[in-house]
């Protein structure tokens, strides 16, 4: 139990922001066994954000109020994936060959793709999740925080899948996701499928249609997955931030569309 809790932390500290105990690094070891808790670590991004959601309207419209939403998340998160989405765009936009993509991706400045990425990103999840908790007719808060937490932890699951049957790119070590491309046991996807779909289970009680957001979100993960071992024979940090990144905005537009149409 005691290695389970500084399992946790360590997953804390990699993925979000969150201050943990002083004894907690970044061991490689505790890193890759971390990988378990990466969708947890969705429930406790989505609570935070449904949170800011909640208080914010008991001020503001559901304009700001969902625009709280995600900034608190990005707070958390420290822009994490954001930011890997943003290098995954300027390296497969302005790059032709394996070298040249990583070499982009590598790069701390950010690109024309990668900001025409963000704002693009940013703006169908603003509109998916302003439609979708406005059609959302007698407000039930318990609906909408399973409605946080299941888009923050499948989309999570999403990205860690790849890291499951897919190989590391980089040849480097020095790489902060490098850890995490160690061989994985059971215990890792386990845990990333359980802390994953619970949430989704949950919200399938009171919504079974959510049930259907399982399929674009395969098919997001079986096509990423090919395009980066066409592109890179592999996948990189930067590649998990961007599938996490358009797998919550896929999660956010499928809800919209099953709500609305089913």
């Amino acid at each position: 139990m005691k290695e389970e809790i500084k399992i946790f932390f360590t997953a804390l500290m990699f993925y979000t922001r969150i201050p943990c105990p002083k004894d907690i690094d970044h061991s490689p070891e505790y890193i890759n066994k971390a990988t378990r808790y990466f969708p947890l670590i969705g429930w406790i991004v989505g609570t935070i954000s449904f949170l800011i959601f909640w208080l914010s309207s008991f001020l503001f419209d559901i304009n700001i109020s969902v625009i709280f939403s995600f900034i608190a998340g990005v707070l958390v998160t420290g822009a994490f994936h954001e930011d890997g989405l943003a290098d995954v765009f300027d390296g497969f936009g302005g790059g032709w060959t394996k070298t040249k993509i990583l070499d982009i991706m590598k790069d701390s400045r950010v690109g024309a793709y990668g900001v025409i990425a963000l704002i693009f990103l940013f703006s169908l999840k603003f509109f998916a999740l302003n439609n979708l908790l406005s059609n959302i007719h007698a407000i039930n808060y318990f609906l909408i925080a399973l409605i946080f937490i299941s888009y923050h932890s499948l989309s999570r699951l999403t990205a860690i899948n790849i890291v499951f049957t897919s190989q590391y790119s980089r040849a480097d070590e020095m790489s902060k996701a490098k850890p995490i491309a160690n061989a994985h046991s059971y215990k890792e996807i386990f845990g990333a499928y359980f802390f994953g779909l619970i949430p989704l289970a949950l919200l399938c009680v009171l919504q079974w249609k959510f049930c259907f957001v399982i399929i674009p979100l395969t098919l997001l993960y079986w096509y990423s997955k090919r395009y980066f071992n066409k592109w890179i024979d592999g996948y990189t940090g930067d590649c998990l931030g961007a599938v996490e990144q358009i797998a919550e905005c896929v999660c956010l537009l499928t809800f919209l569309a099953l709500w609305k149409f089913i």
